[in-house]
């Protein structure tokens, strides 16, 4: 799943979740303690705030979609000490877009954060899964 391009990670964690509101947490939760195993502690703040809002993302649009039981969403972090990447897989082949944040509404920020803290992101197709990985790369 990754789109690194970096033949070696020697720091790698896979989570699978179910599409539920309940698993946000779980994976923020899953991304400090790795982090801090990791010796990353400098970055998990940071980290937290996309992972949640990434893997809010990709619940949201695997419950839009039109099958009896949505298929799982996977966050995955890789890191080589120097960057940390953060990926989360879904089944929707929406692009995720950037909104215009509503001042008056608590929704629409998840991608416009994701932006502001990491140095790079983007989302490609997975034809080997169907859905999309997003991605963000955090400096370590």
């Amino acid at each position: 799943m990754s789109v690194s391009g970096t033949p070696t990670w020697p720091l790698t964690t896979l989570l699978e979740l179910g599409a539920l509101p309940s698993a946000v947490r779980c994976a923020r939760v899953h991304a400090k303690l790795v982090l801090r195993e990791w010796g990353l502690d400098s970055v998990g703040e940071d980290a937290e705030l996309i992972v949640s809002e990434l893997v809010t993302n990709a619940i949201t649009v695997t419950r839009r979609l039109s099958t009896p039981a949505p298929p799982p969403v996977r966050l995955r972090l890789l890191s080589d000490h120097q960057r940390l990447i953060i990926e989360v897989w879904d089944a929707s082949v929406e692009p995720p877009l950037p909104a215009e944040p509503d001042p008056m509404s608590s929704h629409g920020r998840g991608l416009v954060l994701v932006e502001s803290l990491s140095a790079k992101w983007a989302w490609t197709l997975t034809p080997q899964w169907g859905g999309k990985v997003v991605w963000c790369e955090v400096g370590v």
